[in-house]
């Protein structure tokens, strides 16, 4: 099923609650723990892992910004809807981030639920940059929340 924003709110997929800038900044931490776990991994040769820890980099940074908004999400997918909707379509964030964050979270579903995937150590590495340029991304936009208030 292909999730819309619309969908994800009808589904309660994504539900309000108190806006919350403390774990805004601690799902950034705990993004910035899985860049270190994906790194590692890579380092290791542990190829699959790293691909799924540098996906967690991307799903916790992005999650920071729900929670600054007041957002919890209880699909992955609409993660990504939440930000398309709320700051791709205003033209505050390009759709690339958006693209990536939903190829890594697919990467990710098939190195965990796919037997025959595998990752090769050019995507490993594909998806830690991409995952750390997605942290630096969502870092700015937070931080451009913040000072706007």
């Amino acid at each position: 099923m292909a999730f819309r924003y619309s969908n994800c709110i009808e589904k309660g997929l994504l539900r309000k609650l108190p806006p919350s800038p403390q774990k805004a900044d601690m799902s950034l931490v705990k993004a910035e723990k899985w860049s270190d776990e994906a790194e590692k991994s890579l380092n290791g040769n542990a190829l699959d892992a790293s691909v799924i820890a540098s996906y967690l980099v991307m799903f916790h940074s992005a999650r920071a910004i729900l929670y600054y908004d007041g957002y919890r999400e209880k699909s992955h997918a609409c993660v990504a809807r939440y930000l398309e909707e709320k700051y791709m379509k205003p033209g505050r964030l390009d759709k690339k981030w958006i693209e990536l964050l939903d190829h890594n979270r697919e990467m990710r579903h098939n190195n965990q639920y796919d037997l025959s995937f595998c990752s090769t150590e050019e995507e490993a590495v594909k998806a830690l940059e991409t995952a750390n340029k997605f942290l630096g991304i969502m870092k700015e936009l937070l931080s451009s929340l913040k000072a706007n208030l």
